[in-house]
Protein backbone atom coordinates (compact mmCIF):
# COMPACT_ATOMS: atom_id res chain seq x y z
CA UNK A 1 0.00 0.00 0.00
CA UNK A 2 1.34 3.45 -0.91
CA UNK A 3 2.22 5.52 2.12
CA UNK A 4 0.20 8.75 2.42
CA UNK A 5 1.83 12.04 3.37
CA UNK A 6 0.34 14.63 5.76
CA UNK A 7 -0.88 17.89 4.16
CA UNK A 8 1.51 20.80 4.83
CA UNK A 9 -1.29 23.21 5.80
CA UNK A 10 -1.22 24.09 9.46
CA UNK A 11 -4.12 22.51 11.28
CA UNK A 12 -5.12 20.27 8.34
CA UNK A 13 -5.36 16.57 9.23
CA UNK A 14 -5.69 15.29 5.66
CA UNK A 15 -3.17 12.95 4.07
CA UNK A 16 -2.34 12.79 0.39
CA UNK A 17 -0.64 10.48 -2.07
CA UNK A 18 2.98 11.16 -3.08
CA UNK A 19 1.85 12.03 -6.60
CA UNK A 20 -0.51 14.67 -5.23
CA UNK A 21 2.27 15.92 -2.93
CA UNK A 22 4.51 16.48 -5.94
CA UNK A 23 1.73 18.12 -7.98
CA UNK A 24 0.47 20.55 -5.33
CA UNK A 25 3.65 21.24 -3.42
CA UNK A 26 2.52 19.21 -0.43
CA UNK A 27 -1.05 20.42 -0.03
CA UNK A 28 -4.30 18.48 -0.22
CA UNK A 29 -6.80 19.55 -2.86
CA UNK A 30 -9.28 21.20 -0.42
CA UNK A 31 -6.43 23.35 0.91
CA UNK A 32 -5.32 24.18 -2.63
CA UNK A 33 -8.85 25.21 -3.54
CA UNK A 34 -9.22 27.29 -0.39
CA UNK A 35 -5.94 29.06 -1.14
CA UNK A 36 -7.09 29.79 -4.68
CA UNK A 37 -10.41 31.10 -3.35
CA UNK A 38 -8.63 33.42 -0.93
CA UNK A 39 -6.31 34.68 -3.64
CA UNK A 40 -9.25 35.25 -5.97
CA UNK A 41 -11.17 37.09 -3.26
CA UNK A 42 -8.12 39.24 -2.47
CA UNK A 43 -7.77 40.09 -6.16
CA UNK A 44 -11.45 41.04 -6.38
CA UNK A 45 -11.28 43.26 -3.31
CA UNK A 46 -8.13 45.00 -4.62
CA UNK A 47 -9.46 45.64 -8.12
CA UNK A 48 -13.19 46.05 -7.48
CA UNK A 49 -14.63 49.31 -8.76
CA UNK A 50 -17.80 51.18 -7.90
CA UNK A 51 -19.79 52.23 -10.96
CA UNK A 52 -22.57 54.82 -10.84
CA UNK A 53 -24.71 54.29 -13.91
CA UNK A 54 -26.93 57.18 -12.81
CA UNK A 55 -24.20 59.82 -12.61
CA UNK A 56 -25.44 63.05 -14.20
CA UNK A 57 -28.84 61.56 -15.10
CA UNK A 58 -31.87 63.38 -13.73
CA UNK A 59 -34.56 62.28 -16.20
CA UNK A 60 -36.71 59.71 -14.30
CA UNK A 61 -37.50 57.86 -17.51
CA UNK A 62 -33.83 57.36 -18.30
CA UNK A 63 -33.20 56.31 -14.70
CA UNK A 64 -35.94 53.69 -14.93
CA UNK A 65 -34.56 52.39 -18.21
CA UNK A 66 -31.27 51.74 -16.43
CA UNK A 67 -33.04 50.10 -13.51
CA UNK A 68 -34.88 47.71 -15.80
CA UNK A 69 -31.84 46.84 -17.92
CA UNK A 70 -30.27 43.47 -17.19
CA UNK A 71 -26.55 43.42 -16.41
CA UNK A 72 -24.28 40.38 -16.41
CA UNK A 73 -22.73 39.62 -13.05
CA UNK A 74 -19.20 40.93 -12.69
CA UNK A 75 -17.51 40.46 -9.29
CA UNK A 76 -15.17 43.36 -10.07
CA UNK A 77 -18.03 45.87 -10.34
CA UNK A 78 -20.30 47.23 -7.61
CA UNK A 79 -23.18 49.24 -9.03
CA UNK A 80 -24.36 52.25 -7.05
CA UNK A 81 -27.97 52.07 -5.92
CA UNK A 82 -30.15 54.95 -7.03
CA UNK A 83 -31.41 57.23 -4.26
CA UNK A 84 -35.03 56.32 -4.97
CA UNK A 85 -36.70 52.96 -5.54
CA UNK A 86 -38.78 51.92 -8.53
CA UNK A 87 -42.07 52.38 -6.72
CA UNK A 88 -41.28 55.98 -5.82
CA UNK A 89 -40.01 56.83 -9.30
CA UNK A 90 -43.05 55.39 -11.04
CA UNK A 91 -45.38 57.26 -8.70
CA UNK A 92 -43.59 60.52 -9.51
CA UNK A 93 -43.83 60.19 -13.29
CA UNK A 94 -45.79 62.88 -15.11
CA UNK A 95 -48.31 61.93 -17.77
CA UNK A 96 -45.76 62.80 -20.44
CA UNK A 97 -43.07 60.71 -18.74
CA UNK A 98 -45.44 57.74 -18.50
CA UNK A 99 -46.16 58.02 -22.23
CA UNK A 100 -42.45 58.03 -23.00
CA UNK A 101 -41.84 54.98 -20.87
CA UNK A 102 -44.76 53.15 -22.45
CA UNK A 103 -43.33 53.96 -25.89
CA UNK A 104 -40.01 52.51 -24.75
CA UNK A 105 -41.81 49.34 -23.62
CA UNK A 106 -43.32 49.05 -27.10
CA UNK A 107 -39.84 49.28 -28.61
CA UNK A 108 -38.67 46.48 -26.34
CA UNK A 109 -41.65 44.36 -27.34
CA UNK A 110 -40.90 44.86 -31.02
CA UNK A 111 -37.30 43.76 -30.48
CA UNK A 112 -38.45 40.62 -28.66
CA UNK A 113 -37.76 41.63 -25.06
CA UNK A 114 -41.18 40.64 -23.74
CA UNK A 115 -40.00 40.21 -20.16
CA UNK A 116 -38.76 43.77 -19.57
CA UNK A 117 -41.62 45.19 -21.63
CA UNK A 118 -44.15 43.44 -19.41
CA UNK A 119 -42.30 44.50 -16.27
CA UNK A 120 -42.49 48.16 -17.31
CA UNK A 121 -46.16 47.95 -18.27
CA UNK A 122 -47.03 46.29 -14.96
CA UNK A 123 -45.23 49.04 -13.08
CA UNK A 124 -47.05 51.75 -15.01
CA UNK A 125 -50.43 50.21 -14.29
CA UNK A 126 -49.72 49.45 -10.62
CA UNK A 127 -47.52 52.27 -9.40
CA UNK A 128 -48.50 55.06 -11.79
CA UNK A 129 -52.24 54.27 -12.05
CA UNK A 130 -51.96 54.36 -15.81
CA UNK A 131 -54.29 52.63 -18.22
CA UNK A 132 -52.38 51.46 -21.26
CA UNK A 133 -52.81 53.97 -24.06
CA UNK A 134 -54.77 53.30 -27.20
CA UNK A 135 -51.65 53.36 -29.42
CA UNK A 136 -52.00 49.74 -30.34
CA UNK A 137 -49.98 48.22 -27.52
CA UNK A 138 -52.92 46.18 -26.22
CA UNK A 139 -53.61 44.85 -29.69
CA UNK A 140 -49.90 44.03 -30.00
CA UNK A 141 -49.99 42.12 -26.73
CA UNK A 142 -52.94 40.09 -27.99
CA UNK A 143 -51.20 39.48 -31.33
CA UNK A 144 -48.20 38.08 -29.48
CA UNK A 145 -50.48 36.11 -27.13
CA UNK A 146 -49.15 37.89 -24.06
CA UNK A 147 -52.16 37.41 -21.80
CA UNK A 148 -50.44 37.43 -18.44
CA UNK A 149 -50.84 39.37 -16.25
CA UNK A 150 -54.49 39.93 -17.08
CA UNK A 151 -54.72 43.25 -15.23
CA UNK A 152 -52.72 44.91 -18.03
CA UNK A 153 -56.01 44.86 -19.95
CA UNK A 154 -57.92 46.64 -17.19
CA UNK A 155 -60.70 48.82 -18.69
CA UNK A 156 -59.57 48.01 -22.24
CA UNK A 157 -61.70 49.71 -24.95
CA UNK A 158 -64.79 48.24 -26.55
CA UNK A 159 -63.06 47.02 -29.72
CA UNK A 160 -60.60 44.96 -27.69
CA UNK A 161 -63.41 43.65 -25.49
CA UNK A 162 -65.45 42.55 -28.50
CA UNK A 163 -62.43 40.87 -30.08
CA UNK A 164 -61.81 38.89 -26.89
CA UNK A 165 -65.48 37.93 -26.53
CA UNK A 166 -65.30 36.38 -29.97
CA UNK A 167 -61.94 34.72 -29.34
CA UNK A 168 -62.98 33.12 -26.05
CA UNK A 169 -65.64 31.08 -27.86
CA UNK A 170 -63.12 29.36 -30.13
CA UNK A 171 -59.70 29.59 -28.48
CA UNK A 172 -59.71 26.67 -26.07
CA UNK A 173 -55.96 26.82 -25.48
CA UNK A 174 -56.10 30.37 -24.07
CA UNK A 175 -59.66 30.41 -22.73
CA UNK A 176 -58.70 30.65 -19.07
CA UNK A 177 -56.46 33.65 -19.74
CA UNK A 178 -59.10 35.30 -21.91
CA UNK A 179 -61.77 34.94 -19.24
CA UNK A 180 -59.42 36.54 -16.73
CA UNK A 181 -58.79 39.44 -19.09
CA UNK A 182 -62.52 39.90 -19.68
CA UNK A 183 -63.00 40.00 -15.92
CA UNK A 184 -60.51 42.84 -15.68
CA UNK A 185 -62.32 44.72 -18.43
CA UNK A 186 -65.50 44.14 -16.45
CA UNK A 187 -67.81 46.61 -18.20
CA UNK A 188 -71.58 46.26 -18.66
CA UNK A 189 -71.18 44.12 -21.78
CA UNK A 190 -68.86 41.69 -19.98
CA UNK A 191 -71.20 41.52 -17.01
CA UNK A 192 -74.09 40.73 -19.35
CA UNK A 193 -72.10 38.00 -21.09
CA UNK A 194 -71.13 36.44 -17.76
CA UNK A 195 -74.79 36.48 -16.78
CA UNK A 196 -75.73 34.76 -20.05
CA UNK A 197 -73.05 32.10 -19.51
CA UNK A 198 -74.38 31.45 -16.03
CA UNK A 199 -77.97 31.08 -17.25
CA UNK A 200 -77.05 29.11 -20.38
CA UNK A 201 -73.76 27.31 -19.94
CA UNK A 202 -71.59 27.42 -23.07
CA UNK A 203 -70.53 24.16 -24.65
CA UNK A 204 -66.96 24.64 -23.46
CA UNK A 205 -67.86 25.09 -19.80
CA UNK A 206 -66.76 21.56 -18.90
CA UNK A 207 -63.23 22.44 -19.97
CA UNK A 208 -62.98 24.95 -17.10
CA UNK A 209 -62.15 24.31 -13.47
CA UNK A 210 -64.72 26.86 -12.29
CA UNK A 211 -67.84 28.45 -13.74
CA UNK A 212 -67.13 31.34 -16.17
CA UNK A 213 -68.62 33.98 -13.87
CA UNK A 214 -66.31 32.92 -11.03
CA UNK A 215 -63.38 34.40 -12.94
CA UNK A 216 -64.69 37.79 -11.89
CA UNK A 217 -63.30 37.18 -8.40
CA UNK A 218 -59.78 37.50 -9.76
CA UNK A 219 -60.60 41.06 -10.83
CA UNK A 220 -62.21 41.89 -7.50
CA UNK A 221 -65.92 41.63 -8.23
CA UNK A 222 -68.72 39.07 -8.40
CA UNK A 223 -71.89 38.48 -10.33
CA UNK A 224 -74.80 38.81 -7.92
CA UNK A 225 -77.89 36.60 -7.87
CA UNK A 226 -79.77 39.22 -9.90
CA UNK A 227 -76.98 39.42 -12.47
CA UNK A 228 -75.31 42.66 -11.45
CA UNK A 229 -71.70 43.51 -10.74
CA UNK A 230 -70.76 43.81 -7.05
CA UNK A 231 -67.25 44.96 -6.19
CA UNK A 232 -65.48 43.07 -3.41
CA UNK A 233 -62.98 45.72 -2.28
CA UNK A 234 -62.87 49.45 -1.54
CA UNK A 235 -60.82 51.62 -3.92
CA UNK A 236 -59.09 53.86 -1.36
CA UNK A 237 -55.69 52.30 -0.70
CA UNK A 238 -53.63 53.49 2.27
CA UNK A 239 -50.25 51.86 2.80
CA UNK A 240 -49.40 50.58 6.28
CA UNK A 241 -45.83 51.85 6.56
CA UNK A 242 -43.09 50.82 8.92
CA UNK A 243 -41.53 53.86 10.55
CA UNK A 244 -38.62 52.45 12.57
CA UNK A 245 -35.20 53.57 11.37
CA UNK A 246 -35.02 53.75 7.60
CA UNK A 247 -37.68 51.15 6.89
CA UNK A 248 -40.36 53.47 5.51
CA UNK A 249 -40.95 52.25 1.93
CA UNK A 250 -39.96 54.64 -0.83
CA UNK A 251 -42.66 57.11 -1.78
CA UNK A 252 -44.63 56.77 1.45
CA UNK A 253 -44.90 59.35 4.22
CA UNK A 254 -45.79 58.08 7.63
CA UNK A 255 -48.47 59.71 9.70
CA UNK A 256 -46.52 59.85 12.95
CA UNK A 257 -49.17 61.75 14.90
CA UNK A 258 -51.85 59.18 14.08
CA UNK A 259 -53.44 57.84 17.25
CA UNK A 260 -56.48 56.39 15.55
CA UNK A 261 -54.90 53.13 14.41
CA UNK A 262 -52.93 50.33 16.02
CA UNK A 263 -51.57 47.03 14.70
CA UNK A 264 -50.49 43.65 16.07
CA UNK A 265 -51.73 43.88 19.62
CA UNK A 266 -52.33 40.90 21.89
CA UNK A 267 -55.99 40.15 22.47
CA UNK A 268 -57.52 39.13 25.76
CA UNK A 269 -59.27 36.27 23.95
CA UNK A 270 -57.90 32.84 23.11
CA UNK A 271 -58.32 30.65 20.06
CA UNK A 272 -60.98 27.98 20.58
CA UNK A 273 -58.93 25.56 18.47
CA UNK A 274 -55.32 25.80 19.63
CA UNK A 275 -55.64 27.77 22.87
CA UNK A 276 -53.19 30.50 21.83
CA UNK A 277 -53.93 34.14 22.43
CA UNK A 278 -55.65 35.86 19.53
CA UNK A 279 -53.94 38.76 17.80
CA UNK A 280 -55.52 42.09 16.92
CA UNK A 281 -54.23 42.57 13.39
CA UNK A 282 -55.59 46.10 13.24
CA UNK A 283 -57.71 48.41 15.37
CA UNK A 284 -58.80 51.64 13.66
CA UNK A 285 -61.14 54.42 14.77
CA UNK A 286 -64.19 54.71 12.52
CA UNK A 287 -63.38 58.32 11.68
CA UNK A 288 -59.90 57.59 10.33
CA UNK A 289 -59.46 58.70 6.67
CA UNK A 290 -58.32 55.20 5.66
CA UNK A 291 -61.70 53.69 6.59
CA UNK A 292 -64.00 56.66 6.03
CA UNK A 293 -65.68 54.95 3.08
CA UNK A 294 -66.11 51.62 4.85
CA UNK A 295 -69.71 50.95 5.95
CA UNK A 296 -68.93 50.94 9.67
CA UNK A 297 -71.68 51.20 12.26
CA UNK A 298 -69.61 51.25 15.43
CA UNK A 299 -66.86 53.38 16.85
CA UNK A 300 -63.95 51.18 15.75
CA UNK A 301 -62.95 48.62 13.19
CA UNK A 302 -61.12 45.80 14.90
CA UNK A 303 -59.93 42.63 13.20
CA UNK A 304 -58.72 39.75 15.35
CA UNK A 305 -57.46 36.34 14.37
CA UNK A 306 -55.34 33.40 15.42
CA UNK A 307 -52.14 33.79 13.43
CA UNK A 308 -51.60 30.05 13.71
CA UNK A 309 -54.97 28.64 12.77
CA UNK A 310 -55.88 31.18 10.08
CA UNK A 311 -53.17 29.52 7.99
CA UNK A 312 -55.54 26.56 7.60
CA UNK A 313 -58.75 28.37 6.70
CA UNK A 314 -60.91 31.44 7.37
CA UNK A 315 -61.31 32.62 10.95
CA UNK A 316 -64.52 34.56 11.61
CA UNK A 317 -65.08 37.09 14.38
CA UNK A 318 -68.35 38.70 15.38
CA UNK A 319 -68.28 42.49 15.77
CA UNK A 320 -70.10 44.08 18.70
CA UNK A 321 -71.71 47.53 18.86
CA UNK A 322 -68.33 49.16 19.47
CA UNK A 323 -66.72 47.22 16.62
CA UNK A 324 -64.84 45.02 19.04
CA UNK A 325 -64.59 41.36 18.09
CA UNK A 326 -65.25 37.95 19.59
CA UNK A 327 -64.91 34.37 18.39
CA UNK A 328 -67.81 33.23 16.25
CA UNK A 329 -69.47 29.85 16.71
CA UNK A 330 -69.58 29.38 12.96
CA UNK A 331 -65.83 28.71 12.88
CA UNK A 332 -65.23 25.10 11.92
CA UNK A 333 -62.05 23.50 13.11
CA UNK A 334 -59.89 22.27 10.20
CA UNK A 335 -59.21 18.57 9.91
CA UNK A 336 -55.54 19.24 10.49
CA UNK A 337 -53.86 21.70 12.86
CA UNK A 338 -50.23 21.52 13.88
CA UNK A 339 -49.67 20.87 17.56
CA UNK A 340 -48.88 24.01 19.55
CA UNK A 341 -48.06 24.88 23.13
CA UNK A 342 -49.51 28.33 23.96
CA UNK A 343 -46.89 28.78 26.68
CA UNK A 344 -44.09 28.28 24.17
CA UNK A 345 -45.72 30.21 21.34
CA UNK A 346 -43.45 33.08 20.29
CA UNK A 347 -45.14 36.48 20.27
CA UNK A 348 -42.09 38.43 19.16
CA UNK A 349 -43.96 39.69 16.11
CA UNK A 350 -46.14 41.87 18.35
CA UNK A 351 -43.26 44.32 18.76
CA UNK A 352 -43.45 45.15 15.05
CA UNK A 353 -46.93 46.60 15.50
CA UNK A 354 -45.50 49.61 17.36
CA UNK A 355 -43.61 50.56 14.20
CA UNK A 356 -46.63 50.53 11.89
CA UNK A 357 -48.51 53.66 10.88
CA UNK A 358 -50.98 54.48 8.13
CA UNK A 359 -49.63 56.68 5.32
CA UNK A 360 -51.09 60.16 5.12
CA UNK A 361 -52.03 59.97 1.45
CA UNK A 362 -53.72 57.14 -0.47
CA UNK A 363 -51.96 55.42 -3.32
CA UNK A 364 -53.24 53.72 -6.47
CA UNK A 365 -56.00 51.20 -5.81
CA UNK A 366 -54.04 48.50 -7.66
CA UNK A 367 -50.59 49.43 -6.36
CA UNK A 368 -49.84 45.99 -4.89
CA UNK A 369 -51.87 43.77 -7.24
CA UNK A 370 -48.83 41.80 -8.47
CA UNK A 371 -47.00 40.13 -5.60
CA UNK A 372 -44.13 38.96 -7.82
CA UNK A 373 -43.15 42.62 -8.27
CA UNK A 374 -42.44 42.65 -4.52
CA UNK A 375 -44.36 45.85 -3.79
CA UNK A 376 -44.90 47.22 -0.30
CA UNK A 377 -48.02 45.15 0.26
CA UNK A 378 -49.33 46.00 3.75
CA UNK A 379 -52.34 48.24 3.25
CA UNK A 380 -55.86 49.30 4.21
CA UNK A 381 -58.34 49.03 1.35
CA UNK A 382 -57.34 48.76 -2.27
CA UNK A 383 -57.11 45.60 -4.34
CA UNK A 384 -55.55 42.64 -2.47
CA UNK A 385 -52.17 41.11 -3.28
CA UNK A 386 -53.23 37.53 -3.98
CA UNK A 387 -50.34 35.09 -3.74
CA UNK A 388 -52.59 32.24 -4.80
CA UNK A 389 -56.09 32.40 -6.33
CA UNK A 390 -58.50 35.11 -5.21
CA UNK A 391 -60.42 33.94 -2.14
CA UNK A 392 -63.20 36.10 -0.70
CA UNK A 393 -64.83 34.18 2.18
CA UNK A 394 -68.59 33.95 2.47
CA UNK A 395 -70.21 35.58 5.47
CA UNK A 396 -71.72 32.84 7.66
CA UNK A 397 -74.67 35.08 8.56
CA UNK A 398 -75.84 36.44 5.20
CA UNK A 399 -74.00 34.10 2.76
CA UNK A 400 -72.65 37.07 0.80
CA UNK A 401 -69.00 37.28 -0.13
CA UNK A 402 -67.18 39.56 2.24
CA UNK A 403 -65.37 42.74 1.22
CA UNK A 404 -61.60 42.89 1.41
CA UNK A 405 -60.51 45.67 3.79
CA UNK A 406 -56.79 45.22 4.34
CA UNK A 407 -53.73 43.01 4.52
CA UNK A 408 -50.49 42.60 6.45
CA UNK A 409 -47.42 41.32 4.66
CA UNK A 410 -45.60 39.14 7.20
CA UNK A 411 -42.29 39.85 5.50
CA UNK A 412 -42.59 43.37 6.97
CA UNK A 413 -43.42 41.92 10.40
CA UNK A 414 -40.68 39.33 10.99
CA UNK A 415 -37.15 39.11 9.68
CA UNK A 416 -37.76 35.84 7.89
CA UNK A 417 -41.53 36.17 7.65
CA UNK A 418 -43.47 35.31 4.53
CA UNK A 419 -47.05 35.25 3.38
CA UNK A 420 -49.92 37.69 3.75
CA UNK A 421 -52.81 37.87 6.22
CA UNK A 422 -55.96 39.14 4.50
CA UNK A 423 -58.83 40.86 6.31
CA UNK A 424 -62.49 41.01 5.28
CA UNK A 425 -65.69 42.66 6.47
CA UNK A 426 -69.40 42.05 6.09
CA UNK A 427 -71.28 45.05 7.53
CA UNK A 428 -74.67 43.38 7.05
CA UNK A 429 -73.68 40.31 9.04
CA UNK A 430 -71.46 42.35 11.39
CA UNK A 431 -68.62 39.91 10.82
CA UNK A 432 -64.92 40.08 10.08
CA UNK A 433 -62.82 37.29 8.63
CA UNK A 434 -59.16 36.59 8.05
CA UNK A 435 -57.23 34.12 5.96
CA UNK A 436 -53.61 33.56 5.02
CA UNK A 437 -51.74 32.75 1.81
CA UNK A 438 -48.10 32.09 1.05
CA UNK A 439 -46.11 30.90 -1.94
Amino acid sequence: MTERIPCKSEGCSATILPATFQKTGGYCMPCVQEKERQERQAYIMKHRQTVDLYAGITDPVEVLKIMHASRPYDPLIVYTTYRSGKEELYRSLSKEDACRLEAYAIELLQTGDEEVCTEILMSLVCYNNRLLSRTGIIAELIHREIYDPAFLYKHAPADIRDLLLEQVETDGENRNSLLLILSWIGDDVVVQRFREWREHAPEWVDELYIAPERYAHEAGWELTADGKRRDLFYPDNYAIVKTAGNTVPSGETAHFEDTGAAFLKESSQTCAWCGSRLTVLMDIAAGHPAVQHFPLTGQRLQVQTCVICSCYGPVYMELDSYQGARWNDFNRKPDYLRETDPDEDSRAYLSAGKQFRIAEEPRNTYHAVQWTMEPWASQIGGYPTWIQDAEYPECPCCSQRMHFIGQLDWEAVEEYGEGIYYMFLCPEGRMSATLFQQS
